[in-house]
């Protein structure tokens, strides 16, 4: 799969067209059409059970729609080769699994050349500065292997990001971290897009948002243009 070159490129890394996925009878996503701009970060919003996280995972094939279409880079992602896809399109889980013994290990688990001083600076860049890579992943907290496959998914030096719930395991601090490496990667021409409820967070770390309710869009652009975002934080004050 070749990337697209300067002149053919979409403005948006994805692009959903009328998007339907059904699963046990019900519609998970409903006619679904949006854009997600390249070099931003986009919050994927909405109430429980909306369709935000299989949202996701119809961006790098972990879903496939029933009707519709899902489009990367202008092509339809079906056409694309699904292993490429996601070296270039990163999902960092709410429940992250470990995939190796050690914490060195599972950075290299994508990228298994990896030199050690490139492990500890992903691992300084995920929020995790001094951390030892023989620590065995067994030992590590919820929050930790969070943070761990972060630094996992950016080994591959990704093009897109997408995180499911990225702050919901940890504390202030790790959060505000977490918060920091995303704006970095973003202003080095990264895409992001982030699924949260921590709605007091989102607008400092993103500039698109998709609302989805019932598996339907039913709001999108800049954040501070979103009336469910602006509901929805001052009802939680």
């Amino acid at each position: 799969m070749l990337r697209n070159g300067p002149s053919q490129r979409s403005p948006n890394a994805f692009e959903l067209d009328d998007v339907v996925l059904v699963r046990g009878g019900r519609r998970i996503l409903d006619r679904v059409t949006a854009q997600l701009p390249r070099g931003a970060a986009t919050a994927v919003v909405g109430p429980s059970g909306s369709g935000k996280t299989t949202l996701l995972r119809l961006l790098n094939r972990f879903e496939d729609p029933d009707e519709g279409v899902v489009r990367f880079d202008g092509a339809d992602a079906r056409d694309l080769d699904v292993l490429q896809l996601r070296c270039r399109v990163g999902l960092l889980a709410q429940r992250p699994v470990m995939l190796a013994a050690t914490v060195a290990d599972e950075v290299r688990v994508g990228a298994p050349d990896l030199a050690e001083a490139r492990v500890a600076q992903l691992l300084s860049r995920a929020g995790l500065p001094g951390f030892s890579p023989d620590r065995e992943t067994a030992d590590l907290s919820g929050g930790e292997m969070q943070r761990l496959a972060l630094a996992r998914a950016l080994a591959l030096d990704p093009d897109v990001l997408l995180l499911d719930e990225p702050t919901s395991a940890l504390d202030a601090d790790a959060a505000a971290a977490v918060d920091e490496v995303i704006i970095s990667l973003v202003e080095a021409g990264l895409t992001a897009v982030v699924v949260s409820h921590d709605l007091h967070r989102l607008l400092d770390v993103t500039t698109h948002t998709i609302v989805l309710e019932s598996g339907r869009v039913v709001e999108q652009g800049p954040p501070a243009e979103v009336r469910y975002l602006h509901s929805q934080r001052g009802g939680s004050r």
